[in-house]
């Protein structure tokens, strides 16, 4: 009997990984092409193609994955290729990711290998679309004073750049 009692003391440590972080992530493999909006509640990684909007908590665009379209996320590391807006706490483009797009962001590290082509900006709030987006000017009066009147371009934020 004592035996027994011993089983069923090791039933409830069963239930603890199902609960762990790592066995959420979600996965879209090398074979896969998605069209259409994705939303993850939690961490998720990608090494196929998207053509849509990505939200999730931590992302990973593996080495040979293809995004096309917005990136919403806390964290985001591009080591494949992105043609859209990233908007994220953190970036980090390695082992030679590459972005087409603008980048809004808290944080953003790019490393020798990796191309980044377009604009990036440093906003407290990268993820709120509202606060963060270019063409929401009339919220926050900083944006008004150090966003021009048209749409931002690279020329306009090079030109706006020695003012400050």
């Amino acid at each position: 009997m004592q035996e027994q009692h011993s089983v069923v003391e090791e039933s409830p440590p069963r239930r603890e990984p199902t609960t762990n972080a790592a066995a959420t992530r979600s996965c879209i493999g090398s074979g896969m092409s998605i069209v259409g909006n994705i939303e993850c509640d939690g961490p998720a990684q990608v090494f196929g193609e998207i053509k849509g909007e990505l939200r999730a908590s931590d992302l990973l665009i593996g080495d040979g994955a293809q995004v096309e379209g917005s990136v919403i996320e806390q964290d985001v590391t591009v080591c494949g290729r992105v043609k859209g807006t990233i908007r994220a706490v953190r970036v980090k483009l390695q082992d030679g990711g590459a972005v087409e797009g603008d980048i809004f962001h808290r944080s953003l590290s790019i490393d020798e290998n990796s191309l980044f082509e377009g604009s990036s900006r440093r906003v407290e709030n990268p993820t709120d679309l509202s606060s963060s987006d270019a063409k929401g000017q009339q919220k926050g009066p900083q944006k008004k004073d150090a966003v021009p009147a048209s749409l931002p371009s690279i020329d306009a934020e090079l030109a706006d750049g020695p003012k400050h």
